[in-house]
């Protein structure tokens, strides 16, 4: 069964690992594969949690028929370069919306830790892959025609198919996105094995 993860990792090709390194101050491609590879599991994850709320869920199937169709994948170029402006590249409101301020937070300072690249580069990261994510999210839910609850198995049977092949580094995504909220994650995040994380979604 396709799995969004591997659809996910799909878009990383040479050209676009490339392109981010030379962003992020030519960070070796280990790194920004790393990089990448880490915040797409997380809003995976971020989105499978979504489904569980109805209204979420909604709000969601709206998003991906009115503004992330997919469309945006047809030139990657010009989203990592910054001159698409359309609501779909918008990537600080799809984390707004995802993640929430501490998470967000917290999943910088995971991808920091796991990859090697700093805070911004990190966060610049993340709000490159999350259109991305989305995009490829949409363009599925377009070509298999799915409706909300079809979307929704979709997104939870990615997680559980990925979380089989890294079942440690899924547990640590989980624990970060279900945090109450208090800001108080750091040092149990700097605790937790980011080494062990990094490796793992190196190829």
């Amino acid at each position: 069964m396709t799995n969004l993860m591997d659809l996910l990792q799909g878009q990383l090709t040479e050209g676009v690992l490339e392109q981010l390194s030379r962003q992020f101050n030519n960070a070796p491609k280990e790194q920004t594969q790393t990089a990448a590879s880490v915040a797409m599991s997380t809003l995976m994850n971020a989105l499978a949690k979504n489904t569980r709320n109805p209204q979420s869920l909604e709000g969601l199937m709206g998003a991906l028929s009115n503004d992330h169709d997919g469309s945006i994948l047809d030139n990657i170029g010009d989203l990592l370069s910054g001159t698409q402006t359309s609501r779909a590249a918008d990537g600080m409101g799809i984390l707004g919306h995802l993640l929430g301020g501490n998470n967000l937070f917290n999943v910088i300072e995971m991808i920091s830790k796991s990859s090697g690249l700093n805070r911004n580069n990190s966060m610049s990261m993340l709000m490159k892959v999350a259109p991305i994510v989305l995009g490829v999210l949409g363009r599925q839910k377009k070509q298999q025609n799915m409706n909300a609850n079809t979307l929704a198995s979709f997104l939870n049977q990615s997680v559980q198919s990925n979380a089989q092949q890294r079942a440690q580094s899924q547990g640590l995504i989980e624990r970060i996105l279900d945090q109450d909220g208090d800001g108080s994650a750091m040092d149990d995040i700097a605790s937790m094995g980011m080494k062990m994380l990094g490796n793992m979604f190196r190829k």
